[in-house]
C-alpha cells in the first residue's frame, strides 16, 4: 500500500546512481513540488550523486529555474537520456560543456522503450530514427564527446533494415496525478493531459524501481470511480500532496482551466484570436491547405496557431487537430499550453498517440 509523504521525504528514496525518469510535456504534468524538494536537498547536503536522469518530453519554458531545469546542477545529474531537449536550457548548457553524458531518442520511440522496459523486453525494434541522428551510422543519438554509451543498433529483418533501441533499467519514476484515495489509487481528472503516467510507472516496477506520485489532494478509499483510476496502488510507493502553487494545471501560466480537461466546453469565441502580425499570416496560409476531415498532427512553434485560425474562421468541427501527447480534436494551444487544447474530444496516453502517428 502507498506511504502519503512529504516531498522532502520522498526524494530520500532517490539514492546516488539512481535512474529517475520524470513525467511532464513543456508546462504540464511535471511533478514540481517534488522537483523543488530535489533541488534544494541537493544543494544543501550534496546528495544523491550521479544521476541518469529520462524523459520523454522537455519541462520548461526555455528560461526559468522550475520543472526539470531545477535537476541541472553539476555532482547531482551525470547523464541525461531524452526524446526532446528543447525546453532546459542549464541542461543543454551542461551537455553542450561536456558536463554530462548526453543522448537524444526520437520522442516516440522512448515512450514505446518503457513500455518495453515496464514489460522486461530488451529494447524495441523500429524502422523510426534510419538515416538521422539516432543511426549508429550518424550519431547514435550521442550528443557530444564525452557520451559514448550505444544505446541504438542497426540491424536487418527480412533484408529490411531497422533500428534496435536497447533497454535500461530505471530506479525510480516521478509522476503526477489529481486525486490519491487512502490506499493511494491516482486519477488524473483535473489533469490537461493523459501522458504516459503509467507507462513509466509500470516501468519503474518492473525494474524493481519506486514508484512516486505527486497529486493536488488525498480522498477517501473507495471513492474514486475504477474507469478513473489511472494508476492502481499496486503500482505506487509514495504519494506526496502537493502545495496548492506547486500543483498547477500549466505552471507558470494557469492554475486550472476546466475546458483544457473537458470538465466544461466553451463557446470558441472565448478562444483569444491570434494577434496579426506575421506568424498570423503564416498560420492562415497554413489552414488554407486543410481539408473536410482531414487528421491533423500540430507540432511545437507556430502549428497551434493553425488551430486557433480554424476556430477563429469557425472552421475546427471540418478537421480533427491531434497533438502529440494525447489530445484528439478540440483547438491546440501554443506556448506554454502546448500539448492542450481547449475543448478536447479525446485525451489518450502519449505513447498511444504515438502507436496512432507510427501506423
Amino acid at each position: 500500500m502507498a506511504v502519503f509523504m512529504s516531498a522532502e521525504q520522498a526524494v530520500n528514496l532517490i539514492k546516488s546512481g539512481d535512474t529517475v525518469t520524470m513525467s511532464g510535456f513543456v508546462g504540464m504534468g511535471h511533478p514540481e513540488e517534488i522537483s523543488a524538494a530535489m533541488e534544494k536537498k541537493f544543494l544543501e547536503t550534496g546528495q544523491p550523486t550521479d544521476l541518469t536522469l529520462t524523459f520523454g518530453a522537455s519541462q520548461n519554458d526555455g528560461k526559468s529555474n522550475w520543472g526539470l531545469n531545477r535537476w541541472a546542477k553539476e555532482g547531482l545529474v551525470r547523464r541525461v537520456i531524452s526524446g526532446h531537449w528543447g525546453l532546459q536550457p542549464d541542461l543543454i548548457k551542461m551537455a553542450v560543456d561536456n558536463k554530462i553524458e548526453a543522448y537524444n531518442i526520437p520522442q516516440g520511440v522512448i515512450l514505446h522503450l518503457y513500455r518495453a522496459i515496464a514489460g522486461r523486453k530488451p529494447g524495441i525494434i523500429t524502422h523510426v530514427g534510419l538515416k538521422t541522428f539516432a543511426d549508429p551510422r550518424e550519431t547514435c543519438g550521442r550528443l557530444n564527446s564525452i557520451s559514448h554509451e550505444e544505446y541504438v543498433r542497426l540491424m536487418e529483418i527480412d533484408g529490411k533494415e531497422y533500428l534496435f533501441y536497447k533497454a535500461f533499467p530505471i530506479d525510480v519514476a516521478i509522476v503526477r496525478g489529481t486525486s490519491a484515495d487512502e490506499n493511494g489509487n491516482v486519477s488524473i481528472e483535473r489533469e490537461a493531459i493523459a501522458l504516459e503516467f503509467m507507462c513509466l510507472a509500470l516501468a519503474a516496477r518492473g525494474c524493481g524501481g519506486k514508484v512516486i506520485v505527486q497529486v493536488e489532494r488525498k480522498v477517501k478509499a473507495g471513492t474514486l470511480h475504477p474507469m478513473m483510476v489511472k494508476l492502481p496502488r499496486i503500482v505506487v510507493d509514495a504519494v506526496v500532496v502537493a502545495k496548492p502553487q506547486n500543483h498547477w494545471q500549466v505552471p507558470m501560466a494557469e492554475a486550472y482551466n476546466p475546458a483544457l480537461c473537458g470538465e466544461v466546453r466553451i463557446p470558441l469565441s472565448e478562444v483569444s484570436p491570434l494577434p496579426l502580425d506575421e506568424r498570423k499570416v503564416i498560420c492562415r496560409r497554413c489552414a488554407m491547405e486543410m481539408v473536410p476531415s482531414a487528421v491533423v498532427n500540430l507540432g511545437i512553434g507556430m502549428p497551434p496557431g493553425v488551430g486557433v485560425v480554424c476556430a477563429e474562421e469557425d472552421m475546427s468541427d471540418m478537421m480533427v487537430m491531434t497533438v502529440e501527447p494525447g489530445v484528439v480534436g478540440g483547438v491546440p494551444l501554443g506556448g506554454l499550453y502546448f500539448g492542450s487544447a481547449i475543448n478536447p474530444e479525446a485525451l489518450i496516453d502519449h505513447p498511444l498517440m504515438f502507436d496512432f502517428y507510427d501506423g
